[in-house]
C-alpha cells in the first residue's frame, strides 16, 4: 500500500499544520513556528495564488494520508455528485474508513488508524475489512475485532484520549464500536482545510 513515509515534522513546518495531528508535531510548531530549512526563519515572498491553492491541496492530502493519483479521482468523484465539489471532496475523505476509525477513537492518529484496518483489526457490519480507503455508508457498524479489544495500544486510546465523536457518528459497546448515522456535513468536518481554493486549484 502507497502511502508517505518522508519527515512528518518538516512537512507540518513547511504547511504551518500538524498535518498527522500528534505530540510531536504540536511542539515543533509551538517551538519553531518557521518554515524547515537554513532559510527557514527569513522573511517569506508574498504567496501567489497558485501556491495557495497548492497548499490547501497538499494539507487535505497529508491529513487523510491518500497520495496525489487517489486524490485526484476523489476530486473528479466529488466534482459529479450534486451540491458544492469542495464539501462533496471532505465527506468523501471523512467517509473512509482509516478516517472513521480515528474519529471513533481507537487510534490515536489517522496513520495508527491506517494501521489497524490494514492489519485486520477492524470490523465492518461484524465482517473483516482490511482495506483503509474503503468508504462506509449511512447504517455501517465498525467495532473493534477480538484480537483489538485486547490491545493494550487500543484500549488505552480509547480509554484516555480526550475526543468527543463526531455529530455523524454513534459510539456503543464502550466505546468499543461506532455506527454511522448519516453522512457528515461540513460543520462536522474540523480540518483546517480551505475546500474552495483546492476547487480552484483543479478548475484552473
Amino acid at each position: 500500500m502507497a502511502r508517505y513515509t518522508g519527515p512528518k515534522v518538516r512537512l507540518s513546518r513547511r504547511l504551518n499544520t500538524n498535518l498527522f495531528e500528534n505530540e510531536k508535531g504540536r511542539k515543533a510548531l509551538e517551538r519553531r513556528p518557521y518554515p524547515p530549512g537554513q532559510h527557514g526563519q527569513k522573511r517569506r515572498p508574498a504567496s501567489s495564488e497558485y501556491l495557495t491553492q497548492l497548499q490547501e491541496k497538499q494539507k487535505a492530502k497529508y491529513i487523510y494520508g491518500v497520495l496525489e493519483r487517489q486524490f485526484r479521482k476523489t476530486y473528479e468523484e466529488a466534482n459529479r455528485l450534486a451540491g458544492p465539489t469542495g464539501e462533496n471532496l471532505l465527506r468523501l475523505l471523512e467517509l473512509r474508513l482509516d478516517n472513521v476509525v480515528y474519529r471513533a477513537g481507537f487510534a490515536s492518529t489517522r496513520p495508527q488508524a491506517r494501521q489497524f484496518v490494514s492489519h485486520g483489526l477492524i470490523l465492518v457490519n461484524g465482517k473483516r475489512l482490511n482495506i483503509p480507503s474503503s468508504r462506509v455508508k449511512k447504517g455501517d457498524i465498525i467495532s473493534l475485532s477480538t484480537k483489538a479489544r485486547d490491545m493494550i495500544v487500543i484500549q488505552h486510546n480509547v480509554d484516555t484520549l480526550d475526543r468527543s465523536i463526531v455529530g455523524w457518528l454513534e459510539g456503543g459497546d464502550g466505546g468499543k464500536q461506532v455506527s454511522v448515522r448519516t453522512e457528515p456535513t461540513r460543520e462536522h468536518i474540523d480540518v483546517p482545510v480551505r475546500e474552495q481554493l483546492i476547487v480552484e486549484l483543479y478548475s484552473k
